[in-house]
């Protein structure tokens, strides 16, 4: 039990960060990152928040990662929801600064990828499922047998392109954060020695298979008991 709080902390205190980095990259205003002008073009066209354009995509990515053998676990689904409400959390109260000074803003941009990299790391090695945009990282990392670097800047590549069809901001600012975000995960991985080729995650589906099958075993206990 001991365990496994601390692994829902390490879950919740990532997803926290994730957002965080989030908001810093879009309060540089130097161009939204990647899935943010996925996500803008997803709320400009159908009128949601960004918040709410994370959790809608996220939903459909978890569909694809499963088709592709990617087991969603309980961490999935709380990434897929609670980034998302802490995203919106953080803009609507405006909680992360904003600056005027170009340096501050590139410091702030680099900071939050540095962030969003260490955010991964820690959900990611909770072991209860990847993120929705984490869980295609790794499924396709461990398909194509290619670095975490080279598929993350090419799934972030995909989603500014799609979300600039539909109308997100795209500046200098995406176009760094496209080609570097891979450079500042894989960094975060390596200073803490985390091999994603090694992650097993527990999927929702072995939590319910493994209560069936202690419900299996009561069950049998109380019919093979005394009479």
């Amino acid at each position: 039990m001991k365990e496994t709080g601390r692994c829902i902390i390490r879950l919740f205190v990532g997803f926290f960060l994730f957002a965080a980095g989030i908001v810093m990259t879009i309060n540089a205003h130097v161009g939204l990152a990647p899935w943010d002008v996925f996500h803008q073009g997803i709320s400009n066209t159908v009128g949601i928040t960004m918040g709410q354009a994370s959790i809608s995509l996220g939903i459909i990515i978890v569909l694809i990662s499963g088709l592709l053998g990617e087991k969603p676990g309980w961490g999935t689904l709380g990434n897929m929801i609670f980034i998302g409400i802490f995203i919106d959390f953080l803009m609507l109260n405006h909680i992360i600064p904003e600056f005027q000074n170009i340096i501050a803003k590139l410091a702030m941009m680099v900071t939050g990828m540095f962030t969003i990299g260490v955010a991964s790391f820690l959900y990611l090695s909770a072991g209860m499922g990847a993120g929705p945009r984490d869980g295609l990282m790794v499924v396709l990392t461990k398909r194509t047998g290619k670095s975490v670097r080279l598929i993350r800047s090419t799934i972030e590549t995909g989603a500014v392109i799609l979300g600039y069809i539909m109308g997100g901001s795209v500046g200098a600012g995406t176009l760094i954060m496209a080609l570097t975000i891979g450079y500042f995960v894989q960094l975060a991985f390596g200073l803490f020695k985390f091999d994603v080729n090694k992650v097993e995650h527990r999927s929702v589906d072995h939590d319910i298979k493994l209560v069936r099958k202690m419900l299996s075993r009561s069950k049998t206990d109380v019919d093979a008991g005394p009479r």
